[in-house]
This record gives structure tokens, sequence and C-alpha cells, in this order.
């Protein structure tokens, strides 16, 4: 994007700024660049994302209600957006942050530049700062609370932006998946998308999946269609009665945004409810962290959070190094899980839990997301496995 201009923290009282974009923080930090997407403000906790493709799928991700996404991947935007890869209908991330934004897309599936995609969600950008330094700020401090707004002539009232990025409330004790969670139940087919030949469906199904939607991504539920799966997607809110009146053969606890303690509240309850049956239960990211409360133990929140698709996890299992796509700010802490339950998996870049089983039991989950949307595939096999475990019960 020509003449961009760079982030600035402080810019002398008498230059005159051009910037049609800022990136204000809750401690005062200004970084100016220029906006693109929707002209309006939006407030949130910013994390940044290292996935160097996938944008689309990112932006769709219900995971990401609440936070403002910053890219380290320097050119966004240059495949476009398409009908196919999104993760929901109605996105809500609160914001994006990149370095350069392409603004003429070059691929032949893309439908339309990504500016035009923000607009229709009234999400702002930003493009054309330092997305380095506000990297290595959030490693170094942890996910601040900010503001994106855009502005094509350039009027700001910046003290006014500053005091809404500090009365943002934050996300801890924040249960989100309410606000993201399907209304009513509904049924999936959708089987994963096939080169030349799009997305299919599932026509003869061999088992039955409740998944209790917390914020699922379409291409989970995909997974599970692709593994002969008849799926039914319930609201976060159900109960135990309302997931066994479909006589599931295997229930999945989706990913989602929020404090897994938030959504805990009204989600446990239905959970230990299943934890007291013999039906496979497999828990991704936020359903993770709950089936790890409903267990027992204990999560807290993350300084800079995992997100990403380049993300080393270790199999404790079977001494096994999967690359991974990562989405969450918060963890289990490992050393709270009682007798009886397993830590399956750990990060390498800091030590902290990602995944956990019941012993001789078909329950476990993992904190990352093993459909792989956008990321590498080598963690498709769980799919497979909680699979072959509901087979058993059909």
């Amino acid at each position: 994007m020509s003449d961009q201009i760079s982030a600035t923290a402080e810019r002398p009282a008498a230059a005159v700024s051009r910037a049609t974009g800022l990136l204000v923080l809750a401690d005062g930090t200004v970084f100016e660049g220029q906006g693109f997407g929707a002209a309006t403000a939006q407030v949130g906790e910013v994390c940044f994302n290292t996935a160097m493709t996938g944008y689309q799928e990112i932006l769709t991700d219900p995971s990401y209600a609440g936070q403002i996404v910053a890219f380290t991947f320097p050119h966004i935007g240059i495949v476009g957006i398409n009908s196919e890869d999104i993760e929901t209908a109605t996105p809500v991330v609160r914001a994006m942050v990149v370095r350069s934004d392409a603004t003429q897309p070059s691929n032949y599936r893309a439908l339309s530049p990504l500016d035009r995609w923000l607009k229709l969600h009234n999400i702002p950008g930003i493009a054309g700062l330092d997305t380095r330094a506000l990297t290595n700020r959030i490693r170094e401090q942890g996910m601040p609370h900010g503001v994106v707004a855009v502005s094509p002539e350039g009027k700001f009232d910046r003290d006014a932006l500053v005091k809404q990025a500090r009365e943002f409330p934050g996300l801890v004790g924040l249960d989100l998946a309410k606000d993201v969670t399907t209304r009513q139940q509904y049924a999936w087919n959708e089987t994963p998308w096939m080169w030349g030949e799009g997305y299919s469906v599932e026509k003869n199904p061999t088992w039955r999946a409740a998944v209790l939607d917390y914020g699922v991504k379409r291409n989970i539920l995909r997974q599970l269609a692709g593994h002969g799966a008849e799926i039914i997607v319930l609201p976060a809110s159900a109960t135990y009665e309302d997931v066994m009146r479909h006589s599931p053969h295997g229930v999945l606890l989706s990913n989602g945004p929020g404090d897994p303690a938030a959504t805990g509240a009204y989600a446990i309850p239905t959970i230990k409810g299943l934890l007291e049956t013999n039906i496979p239960v497999f828990g991704i990211c936020l359903g993770h962290q709950m089936l790890g409360l409903a267990l027992g133990g204990q999560t807290r929140k993350m300084a800079q959070g995992h997100h990403g698709a380049n993300h080393p996890v270790k199999d404790l299992e079977t001494g096994k190094v999967e690359i991974v796509s990562m989405n969450h700010g918060f963890t289990v802490d490992a050393d709270t899980l009682p007798k009886g339950v397993k830590q399956t998996h750990v990060s390498l870049f800091d030590g902290t839990n990602c995944g956990l089983r019941i012993e001789n039991r078909d329950v476990f989950s993992v904190q990352y997301h093993p459909e792989a949307s956008p990321g590498p595939m080598d963690s498709h096999y769980l799919f497979g496995r909680f699979a072959e475990a509901a087979r058993k019960r059909a």
C-alpha cells in the first residue's frame, strides 16, 4: 500500500498527521497508519497471530470475539475473500491490524477484496504500522486493551479513544459463548473441501454426534461429517437432557471465546452429566478448558496467549511433535488436574497444557484446533480417534 505511515507512539506537536487509521492502547500509546474497512472505532483485547495463510478463517473464527487481531505476516488480503472459507456467517472479531494490506486481490477464488468484506461486516482495519514493534510489546507486556479507529478524513478524538480503551472490561470473567452460539439446534452434513470438487455431503452416516456449540467452526463440523457422522448442533446452554434426547454416540465440546470459568457456570453441569455415562467426549479449545474444569481442574489467563498456525506441541504418550493451529488466551493448569486425568500434550513454546484424557475412558480433549483451518493437518487423526470410539456405541 502506497504512502504508508510508520507506527509511532509520539509525534512532535507541530507535525501534521496524515493518518486515516489509529490503534490506540489503554496506556495512551498511539500507532498511526492508513485505515481501511469500516469507518468506525472498535475496542478489544489486542493479540497477534503468526499464521502465514488463512486470514479469512481467522477473521471469521468465533473464538476471536472481543479481540483485535494483529497479523505478523506482512501481506494480508492477497487472495481476497470468497464464500467457501468462512468459519461463521457472522464474524465477531473486533478489528484487524496489518503491516501492508492488498488493495487488489489475485486469486481465482476471490469474490471481493478484503476491504469490501470488512465494510460489509462493520470491521475496521489499520495498515502501515510497525507490527514487529507491536508484537514485541505484546510478548513482553501481555495483551493490551486497545481501539482501532478509522476515519477517511483523519479526524480523531484521541483522548476519547484512550478513554474507550481504558474502559474495556477485558475477557476475564466474560462469557462470550452465549453471544456466538447458535440460537436453535440444527443438523449438519457438509464434508471437507476437496480440490476441484468443493464441498460435498455425507449421505450415509454410520454414527451420531452431538456438538455443544460454544462458537464452533464450520471446518470442525466438516471433519466430523467427513468421518461419517450424522451431526446435530446444540446451543451452548443445552442441558444434559437436551443432549441425551438425540441419543448421541459421541459428544463434541467445541471451541469458543471468552473465559471458560464464566461459560462453565451453565455448561459444566451438562459436561458432568455426560461424564457419568460411557459416551465418548472430545473437547476442542474452550471445550478442552471446560472439560478440565468439569473434571476438577482450574484455568488461568495467559499473558499473550497462543495465536497462530505454526505451534509445536508434543504428544507425551507417543513422543511425537505436532505442528498445530492455536487460538486461545486461557489455559488449563495441569498441576490442578485430579488423579485419573492424564496430561497428554504440552506446548513446546512455554510448557502449558495442550491436552488431557481420562484414563481408561474415551474422554479426551486438546487445546489446539485439530481441524487445521488454517494450519497443518498433523492432528486430523484426533477426529478419527473420536469417530472410532463413537462407532463402538452405534
